[in-house]
């Protein structure tokens, strides 16, 4: 099969000289592809409500048959109860709903085989989203399996390797339990404050309680293992993301309260896409302090993370610069309007990141990738450079911005990238085409009316069609050929109306370059169809970045598993809060998926920009 395009390999030489050159030299520096799946949304025959962690070896078998070497999942932190990913109550224990219940190390499954069937049929597949209860009913379940068993060496031999975090993980798991999950700034001073009299007082009350959550973790420890194991005998690496912050209720910021500056919250300034910002709550590093102790729990982290993992996604990779922070006490409506960047001087910043990367990477055998996203300081790339960490290319959103507003060629895209069509945090391609796609948001151009003193329902109403319009897009009105009418209809100059002059050269005619940068001639169309999707796929592809990971639902798009008037699709919609986030589930199977329809499409996909 024909190529549609080809890369000297002297293009990537270059990271072998970096400062990460023993990462490439692990991995190989080759064009790969792959997929990112969040564990949660597969289900296979063998699932119990939720996708588990034997699930993601059907996966790899699925990345064999269509040419993939690469799957990253979302984080498998625990999260408690609150199920956000990025969010979690650690950033070590992986969440105990993944575990396989039929594969628990040390117990006699067929004691439990009628409650196991039990909770896969009331919590069976297909369905929409997922149901989080099933958690719950798994614990149970476990709970009476570690009652069968008899801790032996090898769990202690974890314990011991892991007792930087493992056992507050475990006292903080108990005390939730003990204070019916409140936060852990709720709890009797004592446990809040870590007297060790009152922690010991704990442990010895509830020491086998205490020994379960250390228990999970270990049969979590057990099971990943397995599936790291089988992705090198089958030539596909896992890239694990790690989050960079943690919840304000956690086990970390309970065990190190010091390594946090608890009267802030972090989120992110305001952006084109949210004119409020965001506050997403979780508390800032208090670097110094973290200095002050070598690093230990970043390196801890990160070190652990590699028993799973080959790769590891670094998330808000800017935020090692630069942390926009809120103050606690602002009102929650303002979002992240009343921010600051810590540290406040940007001569800091790129000192800052690279101390904090060199101990991310020193010593360990994942090759970091980076999530730099969002407002990006100039530091950023230049540190992505130098160590050849991949970046993230999204392809909606390489353009040439300012001038024609192009989209990027290929063949410009950066080589220390990994190019997508869509993220987990943005819609997913079909969506992006039919809704927002050649509009701009409603909420920035209110934010604009009111900044301005301009009549928001006479602009609305005047430059766009309200009727095509989403709830939070409004697409252009047709008949606005050029950004001159936007002023004209306005009764406004250019310096008074920049705003929308701007806008409309971003977007207005956004389909129809995308079209015409994917080859096709003529009007494209409202609808997304196949031959876009797959000519979507196969530019990105095409691009010069070292990696090309595309999100599962954006793959499935190929067959007829999803409809564009289901929202479902979408995994997290950032800024909001609402049970549709991280739990949309998979219209078809992992054991369907091995012979699907597309499947050779994918795979010619990859043989003709000649990735692995």
């Amino acid at each position: 099969m024909r190529q549609l395009i080809s890369y000297s390999s002297e293009i990537y030489k270059k990271f072998l000289n970096s400062k990460l050159s023993s990462q490439w030299q692990k991995i190989g520096i080759k064009r790969r592809a792959g997929v990112l799946a969040p564990l949660f949304c597969l289900w296979s025959q063998d699932s119990v409500g939720i996708g588990e962690i034997p699930d993601i070896c059907v996966l790899i078998e699925w990345c064999k048959k269509v040419g993939f070497s690469i799957i990253q999942l979302l984080p498998l932190n625990d999260t408690g109860f609150n199920f956000t990913p990025y969010d979690c109550q650690t950033t070590f224990g992986i969440d105990p709903m993944y575990l396989s219940l039929e594969k628990i190390d040390g117990v006699d499954i067929s004691d439990f085989i009628n409650d196991i069937e039990k909770l896969r049929i009331q919590y069976s597949f297909p369905k929409k989203n997922i149901d989080y209860k099933i958690k719950q009913e798994k614990l149970k379940i476990l709970w009476k399996m570690f009652q069968t068993t008899k801790l032996n060496i090898q769990f202690e031999d974890f314990e011991e390797k892991n007792r930087f975090w493992l056992k507050d993980y475990a006292l903080f798991k108990v005390l939730k339990e003990k204070y019916q999950q409140k936060s852990w700034e709720e709890w009797e001073e004592r446990y809040k404050f870590r007297e060790q009299g009152a922690l010991e007082e704990i442990y010895n009350k509830e020491k086998d309680l205490v020994n379960f959550y250390m228990w999970l973790q270990w049969q979590i420890f057990l099971q990943m293992k397995v599936v790291k194991e089988y992705g090198e005998i089958n030539g596909v690496l896992l890239l694990g993301d790690l989050p960079f912050l943690v919840s304000r209720d956690s086990a970390e910021v309970w065990a190190h309260q010091n390594y946090f500056k608890l009267n802030m919250v972090s989120g992110a300034p305001p952006d084109m896409y949210f004119a409020k910002g965001q506050r997403w709550g979780m508390p800032p590093y208090n670097w110094k302090v973290i200095e002050e102790n070598n690093f230990d729990y970043i390196k801890q982290k990160v070190k652990y993370a590699e028993n799973f993992y080959h790769m590891y996604r670094i998330d808000h990779f800017v935020g090692l610069f630069r942390l926009w922070t809120i103050d606690i006490n602002e009102p929650k409506e303002t979002y992240g309007l009343n921010g600051k960047f810590d540290p406040a001087d940007e001569k800091k910043w790129k000192a800052l990141g690279q101390k904090i990367l060199f101990y991310m990477t020193d010593g360990i055998n994942m090759l970091p990738c980076a999530e730099d996203l969002g407002v990006v300081p100039k530091c950023s790339y230049e540190t992505l450079e130098e160590f050849s960490i991949p970046g993230i290319d999204v392809q909606r959103w390489k353009r040439d911005w300012g001038k024609t507003y192009d989209f990027v060629k290929p063949q410009d895209y950066r080589v220390n990238s990994i190019s997508t069509i869509s993220t987990h945090d943005m819609s997913p391609f079909i969506l992006w085409w039919s809704e927002e796609a050649g509009t701009t948001d409603k909420y920035l151009v209110q934010k604009w009316c009111e900044e301005n003193g301009f009549n928001y329902d006479f602009i609305a109403n005047n430059l766009f069609a309200v009727s095509k319009s989403s709830e939070k897009r409004l697409r252009w009105k047709k008949r606005i050929e050029t950004p001159e009418k936007v002023l004209e209809i306005l009764n406004m100059s250019r310096d008074k109306a920049w705003m929308f002059y701007d806008a409309y050269l971003e977007s207005y005619s956004e389909r129809e370059k995308f079209w015409k940068f994917l080859g096709f001639i003529g009007e494209p169309p409202e609808a997304p169809t196949k031959e876009l999707i797959y000519q979507a796929l196969l530019m990105c592809s095409a691009t010069s970045s070292i990696f090309c990971i595309q999100l599962i639902q954006d793959l499935l798009s190929l067959g007829n598993y999803y409809n564009i008037k289901d929202k479902n699709i979408r995994i997290n919609v950032p800024g909001t809060f609402s049970d549709k986030n991280w739990s949309t589930v998979l219209p078809v199977s992992l054991d369907e998926m091995l012979n699907a329809s597309i499947n050779n499409e994918i795979k010619e996909i990859n043989n003709k920009t000649d990735r692995i």
